[in-house]
């Protein structure tokens, strides 16, 4: 905020008597923290509306041609009385050329807490679609989600699949896509204790974007996969509203099935907002 110069004077006088004192203020009393704190639900927020808010994931390529993509990074650290880290990084990268688009994405999240590591996972997907008219199009889908903790036959150490199939656009707007595709390819399952399993596995999926107003748009991912050790299935629901510059909010509803698992359903229900003046 900006002093008026018949201020500067007596102003300067104040701040610097203040600057000591301020700074040990806004670590005592926690302000730093809250403020930090702040800026990550803010990124978390933004972060989500950003994912939500891409047409062109679940739409036509001729749309937009070219190279396009986003990529995210955040990191803590603490020292002291404990030490500790979180460290992730979020990035997608599209090409579109004429008939063909392929889609990248990459996640990772590592954190640990004193010398003990709590977290290390990587989720990276490559989606490849060709596009033989309007309607009709192949994909080739490959996906793989490794943790890098786990340690018993229960634990899943790396979740893989490769598949490839025939795809159709049922309807193709700017403000409404829906295509779905079915295809066969192998899946990898590898435990904690680096037992593995290979086996044949055939995949659903469905891509939907519905554009309600320029302000409102509703977008779902759905993806079913069979093998013989698993049927899994995830689906990504998600609300997004754009009110102003000033206002936006996504609602997002995430199911994971496996019915290899005890506790065979997961339900995320994911509310982001943001308020800025």
């Amino acid at each position: 905020m900006s002093i008026r110069p018949l201020y500067l004077l007596a102003a300067t006088g104040l701040l610097a008597l203040a600057a000591t004192a301020g700074a040990a203020q806004t670590t005592l009393t926690g302000l730093d923290s809250v403020d930090d704190r702040i800026d990550d639900i803010d990124r978390s927020a933004r972060i989500e509306l950003d994912r939500g808010n891409d047409p062109f994931r679940y739409g036509s390529p001729e749309f937009r041609n070219g190279l396009s993509g986003s990529a995210s990074l955040s990191y803590s650290g603490k020292t002291g009385a404990t030490d500790s880290s979180e460290f992730s990084l979020g990035a997608r990268l599209r090409f579109a050329d004429g008939p063909l688009v392929q889609n990248i994405g990459v996640v990772m999240d590592f954190s640990e807490a004193g010398s003990v590591k709590m977290k290390e996972d990587v989720f990276a997907i490559y989606d490849a679609n060709y596009f033989l008219n309007e309607s009709f199009y192949l994909f080739a889908l490959g996906r793989v989600k490794t943790d890098g903790l786990a340690e018993t036959a229960e634990d899943i150490k790396t979740d893989a699949f490769m598949g490839v199939g025939p795809g159709y656009r049922i309807i193709n707007t700017r403000d409404l896509s829906w295509r779905v595709q079915a295809g066969i390819g192998l899946s990898y399952l590898e435990n904690g204790l680096d037992q593995s399993e290979s086996e044949t596995g055939y995949i659903g999926s469905s891509r939907l974007y519905w554009r309600l107003s320029d302000t409102m748009f509703v977008t779902n991912d759905l993806d079913v996969l069979k093998s013989d050790s698993a049927l899994r299935a995830n689906s990504d629901l998600g609300l997004n509203v754009k009110m102003s510059e000033m206002f936006a909010t996504r609602i997002s509803y995430l199911t994971e099935y496996n019915d290899a698992r005890d506790v065979r359903s997961e339900n995320k229900l994911g509310v982001s907002l943001v308020y800025s003046f």
